[in-house]
């Protein structure tokens, strides 16, 4: 236990030590193969709300990002689909020591906010605030232009976020991590704080690490 707890810290003392150099931090390749059987993932996917202080590796949080809506075919299509493939939804990714968006294209993570600002994504849910990861899930509506209206859009961003979270879910069961996805937020709170424009709609956010017991 001491040994994995050490080569995660390593592993994410890494992660910030390359985001004082550059913004982009690539990721190492996604492990494809192996897991879990589904239907065994499926009968174990739940919620949990406790979680260790372990922090997850690189690895495993590059296995867990490409789960979540990473490229899975040579055409730029993901692992979660959206309305009219427009791929509208962007992940943020919240640790102890900064706020990431996730590049699918490119598998890397570019720094967008240094500091801890995990409670933004919990609010009003203070024993998730120390959740050594938390992603958000938001929508960007200028990649919409297909949806003629603000209902159109909102469907849609709530239908998507939803199947990139039942990937989260499906990956954590597979990978004995713990998980719960947080649709109670400060939404207002959420734009300001990580300075997004107009055009972004927070959809719903998900806590992840390992099981507290």
């Amino acid at each position: 236990m001491k040994k994995q707890i050490f080569t995660a810290a390593i592993a994410m003392f890494t992660l910030v030590s390359c985001t004082a150099q550059t913004q982009n931090i690539k990721l190492p390749a996604p492990e494809k193969t192996g897991g879990m059987p589904l239907m065994e993932a499926l009968n174990n996917r739940k919620t949990q709300r406790e979680f260790a202080p372990r922090e997850l590796s690189q690895q495993e949080l590059s296995n867990l990002l490409w789960a979540a809506s990473g490229v899975n075919r040579e055409d730029g299509r993901m692992t979660a689909p959206t309305a009219t493939n427009a791929q509208q939804i962007v992940i943020f990714v919240a640790t102890k020591d900064g706020v990431y968006e996730y590049l699918n294209q490119t598998h890397e993570l570019k720094l967008h906010l240094r500091g801890d600002h995990r409670e933004v994504f919990a609010q009003q849910q203070a024993t998730l605030f120390n959740a050594p990861l938390l992603l958000a899930y938001v929508s960007d509506w200028s990649k919409m232009e297909r949806q003629p209206n603000d209902e159109g859009r909102k469907k849609y961003s709530h239908t998507d976020a939803g199947n990139v979270s039942q990937n989260v879910y499906l990956y954590c069961a597979s990978a004995g991590l713990a998980t719960v996805a947080i649709g109670r937020f400060d939404s207002e709170q959420f734009i300001k704080t990580l300075n997004l424009g107009s055009n972004y709609y927070p959809v719903l956010n998900q806590a992840i690490g390992f099981p507290a017991n």
